[in-house]
């Protein structure tokens, strides 16, 4: 449960990660012109190079995950009341992790009974 997140925050972390790696692989390929001179040029070039391609496929994933976002259906999380996004039919709330659906036949809880239980616990004024 702890490392359970929604889609688009699965493909945000992934995107991340790629800068990340991309940047530091860029960084430590530099390093090695420090540590070896003129042979450490081989070096630089194959870690700029494949940091590089990194940051592309970074750039790409998180274009891929925005595109996404735009089409995602918002809804409320029952939980914590918060607007949320969601892809495909079950997702995580991106606030309170729960387990989303909008397929009645996954659903541990119709919305009619969410309804009827959120009536039951609002108290009358009288």
């Amino acid at each position: 449960m702890f490392f359970k997140s929604s889609k688009i925050n699965e493909f945000r972390l992934w995107g991340l990660l790629l800068t990340m790696f991309g940047m530091g692989l860029m960084v430590l390929g530099t390093a090695g012109i420090v540590f070896w001179g003129q042979s450490g040029k081989v070096v630089a070039a194959i870690g700029l190079a494949i940091g590089l391609i990194a940051m592309l496929a970074s750039l790409a994933i998180y274009f891929w995950a925005g595109m996404l976002s735009t089409s995602a259906v918002q809804l409320e999380c029952p939980e914590c009341h918060k607007l949320t996004k969601m892809l495909g039919k079950t997702d995580r709330c991106m606030f309170c992790k729960t387990i989303l659906t909008l397929d009645p036949a996954q659903a541990t809880i119709t919305a009619d009974q969410l309804e009827q239980q959120q009536s039951a616990d609002v108290p009358t004024q009288g």
